[in-house]
């Protein structure tokens, strides 16, 4: 059954960009100005008529006005709320949704005040440990890293000026994908960037300004070798357009400013070598085979992966997935889902999510069907990798790479091939604080928007009930 759609703040903006008042809107659109009204104030949702005409009216791609936005933020809310604890009641998930429909401009200033509260409690945590250990809290640089990654997840993990310049650039100097590559001779003839293969220790990239010498870290894979020599050229050729971006983000700090460049930079070189039309047609060809697509543009199977998920281009977007990069402690290092499949903000993942198991299956891809608690169903799929130190002593350092497709786009994807997406799913969530499962024996702690009770006379594999 189709989700309806209320789509008031969407329209209202449209109508109000063009300049166009509640009447004329109306005429265009083929409805009445009631109609319209009502649309705009989200007390009626638009239907498949309506939203065809907004589309043809203002020139929008149908996505514009997809619920991914509003189930975004209910995601959000919902784990600010979690996250809060606060002991005043709890909030139903029907206000929540209720917020975030009727009054999303309220909503984001929440969140807004959420995550500066967020900050302003870890940097008391932070100098409350630096005072009692009685040293300088190196800590503190994490506070940058959180505010780059909600600017990230705000833009949707796509940035179209960036994106289709690299795309151009790409094209320019031949990095095709097919085996030429342009890049080095670029750097040699373009920029007189001279190319060595002699970083010392863990350095992965360093460039020297005054010999114009580029080093890169022989011990690296061949990937990442050329993926360093993508950043450079980037970060040299479209570093206006990156700063122009960090302009208009207008980050708080100077060390926030420091971690998006470098971000937007590995932005670059991601669709510097995988340029957006080659890699989203490959993709579809080869059904989203991300060990077939690395050795075709040359890049890992992590670059593949984070690429996959921001083919957000307006009117050319790829299949929509999720993508996350986790430690083998649990901790998501990176996230971005153009789905409505979200990840734990704060708190760990389901353990019963199959990106666990994969820390114990290296080197071989392992594949579920989740399902949410809202009945929303997944194809996921994991795998394990490892990034060489490069010497004895030195660890290797380790990741799980998750990622996936609603149900269905899962006939895209080769790793659907020879299952039944009918079958029974893995019961999974997005964090036990806020799932809503009563009947799940491998909860960590009870929801925070229930109340809970413990059953004097009977012990069960989770000692509590949620009402």
């Amino acid at each position: 059954m189709r989700q309806k759609l209320f789509v008031g703040p969407q329209v209202r903006a449209l109508r109000l960009e063009h300049g166009l008042k509640l009447e004329p809107c109306a005429a265009r659109l083929g409805i009445s100005v009631s109609y319209l009204s009502q649309i705009e104030a989200n007390q009626r949702p638009a239907t498949s008529r309506v939203l065809l005409a907004l589309t043809q009216t203002f020139d929008t791609p149908m996505e514009a006005f997809e619920a991914h936005e509003n189930e975004r933020m209910i995601a959000d809310l919902r784990a600010a709320i979690a996250e809060s604890g606060s002991p005043h009641g709890h909030v139903t998930l029907g206000d929540v949704r209720q917020v975030a429909q009727q009054a999303p401009s309220f909503a984001r200033r929440f969140l807004d005040l959420h995550r500066a509260n967020q900050r302003l409690a870890e940097r008391l945590s932070l100098t409350e440990q630096a005072v009692g250990l009685d040293e300088a809290t190196a800590a503190s640089s994490l506070l940058p890293y959180e505010e780059v990654r909600e600017f990230f997840h705000d833009k949707d993990n796509y940035i179209d000026e960036l994106d289709r310049a690299a795309e151009a650039l790409a094209e320019r100097i031949g990095v095709t994908g097919e085996g030429a590559d342009g890049l080095e001779a670029h750097l040699r003839d373009r920029l007189g960037v001279r190319v060595t293969r002699d970083a010392p220790g863990d350095v992965m990239r360093r460039y020297r300004p005054d010999t114009r010498g580029l080093a890169v870290n022989p011990a690296q894979p061949a990937e990442t070798q050329r993926f360093q020599l993508a950043y450079h050229l980037a970060e040299t050729e479209l570093g206006g357009l990156i700063e122009a971006e960090l302009n208009r983000a207008r980050f708080r700090t100077a060390q926030a400013i420091d971690v998006c460049r470098v971000g937007l930079s590995n932005y670059a070189a991601g669709a510097l070598l995988m340029p957006y039309r080659p890699f989203r047609d490959a993709a579809r060809q080869h059904r989203h085979d991300v060990e077939h697509l690395a050795l075709q543009f040359q890049t890992s199977l992590e670059q593949v992966c984070h690429r996959l998920s921001n083919l957000q281009r307006p009117g050319l977007r790829g299949t929509p997935l999720f993508f996350v990069r986790m430690d083998h402690a649990g901790n998501i290092t990176k996230r971005h889902s153009a789905t409505r499949m979200r990840f734990a903000r704060f708190g760990g993942a389901c353990p019963l999510w199959n990106v666990h198991d994969a820390v114990g299956a290296p080197d071989r891809f392992l594949v579920q069907l989740a399902e949410m608690p809202d009945g929303s169903r997944y194809l996921s799929v994991a795998r394990a990798v490892s990034k060489p130190s490069g010497r004895y002593l030195t660890p290797d350092r380790r990741y799980v790479l998750g990622f996936g497709c609603e149900i269905a786009h899962a006939r895209e994807m080769v790793y659907a091939d020879g299952l039944s997406l009918d079958g029974p799913a893995a019961r999974i969530g997005v964090s036990c604080r806020i799932c809503e499962r009563n009947d799940c024996p491998q909860r960590a702690f009870p929801p925070v928007d229930r109340p809970l009770r413990v059953p004097e006379h009977e012990r069960r594999p989770v000692p509590f009930l949620t009402d």
